[in-house]
């Protein structure tokens, strides 16, 4: 049982306090052109700003009125909104808003033909 109490124990350099921000990747021109693609390429295309977390950065999810659905670092949120707003794209504050009932029913579309694909029920 001598390694149980390494298990349980802080350790060295372990005080249990955080140990401050993650690193986190910030946004690059790839993001952007990516979110410029997707929304030239599908119609009715939506986009919905995240907030910073402590994990990561500012995001964007542009979402189609297919509900496909793409997610993407962007600078903050003033720059979310300017790219959609550019690119003609109505723009929203998803922790307010919430996600549209589309995006669910794409991603419920997506996780059954995964399963019967697996399964081979297709």
């Amino acid at each position: 049982m001598r390694g149980l109490g390494r298990l349980f124990s802080r350790g060295p350099g372990r005080s249990g306090r955080s140990r401050g921000p993650v690193a986190q990747r910030s946004a690059t021109s790839d993001d952007e052109r990516h979110l410029r693609e997707f929304a030239g390429s599908r119609t009715g295309v939506e986009a919905y700003v995240e907030p910073p977390t402590a994990v990561t950065t500012t995001t964007v999810v542009f979402v189609a009125n297919t509900g496909e659905w793409t997610r993407r670092r962007v600078r903050d949120a003033h720059a979310a909104h300017s790219l959609a707003n550019a690119l003609g794209v109505p723009s929203y504050d998803a922790a307010v808003v919430g996600y549209p009932r589309r995006m669910r029913e794409w991603n419920a579309r997506r996780a059954a033909e995964e399963k019967a694909r697996r399964t081979g029920s297709v």
